[in-house]
């Protein structure tokens, strides 16, 4: 255990009263701390927060004129870039809800980011070590905070820990046994300055690692040079360390896993996801031979090419969770079928001109909705055929009129759901009651 400084009697001051700042609340408590727990709402806002939590509600710039305190643990989903943030942060440190609570755990930590595959990924890495016997609870930016878990009574001996860009800026400490960087892509342009400053949060995940730590990433990746020893993977490069074709799972030519046969997986991004969770594991130390047993009856989280239902002939995904333009273009890339796209939504400043190669290959016509309706589909329209529309119920509609029997109708937005919907989930769950209500 690595505590940067006790915090006996020091005022903790936790920005947020979300699950994750309820959870840091709780476990800066139990190690002695004075709490004040902070968030821009109101009283309704501080709900199953700890007793003997100071409670500041109605947070604004003009409390850091008096605000005193011996630390900052700030929750992800607050903007450490916000000059709210700032003005606190001028005199007072700031680290991480997920930074805050690794100081206090002592098991192995298999760290998962990337732009896109993250919660596959940590949730079967998850499964491979409770199979080995480890624990492997899913936590930080999916399951759990990681102060939540530490307040359980039997902590795991290991956990998949998703680190998104958000909780991976305030490291200081935190180090991964064995890192997985899945992909890098353009996203949350309307949080970073710069796709740099994006990537760099990214990389914090290396920080603290050495070489007797490892870090798994997909081939072709720019990451410059890593101290870790490095396990490479591909669905493209068959020199990687694991290879797949997108049925099998290979390293160095002997057949780990068979995908279609073992698994319910399916396309290539999934393959990669399962290389990375296989590889990670393995370099921690567990036996090969456990893992087909650890995906018995596995299924994909909800809103990632989720097969709704197929009607007149027409296959009807749901891939909401594509908040940006990669998980877009992998979605396209894995189908095998004529695609009719529905994207849109929030305009988070991205540019989608790269979508258009693969658009025109794997697609025949498109559908734009939300925000970013008109826009999107004045760029799609020199690629294939595309209608813009207001919501995603005239989507759907629009879309089934396009789709010939043997077409996907594919749902991935390619951005943000925050014009319309509170969350992809909501969005995906949308999409999902009105495809069943079709007839």
């Amino acid at each position: 255990m690595n505590k940067p400084f006790s915090i006996l009697e020091k005022h903790v001051a936790v920005f947020g009263a979300g699950r994750s700042g309820r959870a840091a609340a709780a476990l800066a408590m139990r190690e002695g701390a004075v709490v004040s727990i902070w968030d821009q709402g109101g009283l309704e806002k501080f709900q199953d927060i700890a007793q003997g939590v100071e409670l500041r509600p109605n947070m604004s710039i003009a409390d850091a004129k008096t605000f005193s305190a011996d630390l900052i643990v700030i929750s992800p989903g607050i903007d450490t870039y916000s000059p709210l943030v700032q003005a606190f942060a001028e005199k007072v440190p700031m680290i991480g809800e997920t930074e805050f609570a690794s100081n206090y755990y002592e098991g192995g930590i298999i760290g998962i980011t990337g732009t896109n595959g993250k919660t596959t990924t940590t949730e079967l890495v998850s499964l491979i070590l409770k199979k080995a016997g480890l624990g492997g609870t899913p936590c930080g930016n999916y399951g759990a905070p990681l102060s939540e878990i530490l307040l359980r009574p039997n902590v795991p001996k290991a956990i998949a820990l998703e680190l998104s860009s958000f909780q991976l800026e305030t490291i200081d400490d935190l180090r991964p046994k064995v890192s997985i960087w899945l992909n890098f892509a353009p996203d949350h342009m309307d949080r970073y300055p710069t796709i740099q400053a994006y990537k760099e949060a990214k990389m914090q995940i290396f920080k603290n690692q050495t070489a007797d730590d490892t870090v798994v990433m997909r081939l072709g990746e720019d990451l410059g040079e890593l101290v870790p020893k490095v396990i490479t993977f591909s669905t493209e490069k068959r020199e990687a360390d694991f290879f797949s074709d997108g049925v099998t799972i290979m390293q160095g030519g002997r057949v780990l896993l068979d995908l279609e046969a073992e698994t319910s997986l399916r396309g290539l991004h999934n393959a990669e996801n399962a290389m990375a969770a296989m590889a990670a594991c393995m370099a921690y130390g567990i036996d090969p031979c456990l893992i087909p047993s650890a995906f018995e009856g596995y299924s994909p989280p909800p809103h990632r090419c989720e097969l709704i239902r197929t009607l007149d002939g027409v296959e009807y995904l749901n891939d909401s969770k594509a908040t940006n333009l990669h998980a877009l273009q992998c979605a396209l890339r894995s189908q095998n079928r004529p695609v009719v796209l529905i994207a849109g939504g929030k305009d988070k400043g991205l540019d989608y001109s790269p979508l258009l190669q693969v658009l025109s290959k794997q697609a025949i016509s498109a559908v734009t909705f939300g925000q970013i309706a008109r826009p999107l589909a004045e760029l799609f329209n020199s690629a294939i055929p595309t209608i813009a529309v207001s919501n995603l119920h005239d989507a759907i509609e629009s879309a089934r009129s396009l789709a010939p029997r043997g077409s996907t109708i594919l749902l991935s937005p390619g951005t943000s759901s925050f014009d319309q919907f509170t969350s992809y989930e909501q969005r995906g769950d949308t999409f999902r009651d009105l495809v069943h209500q079709l007839l």
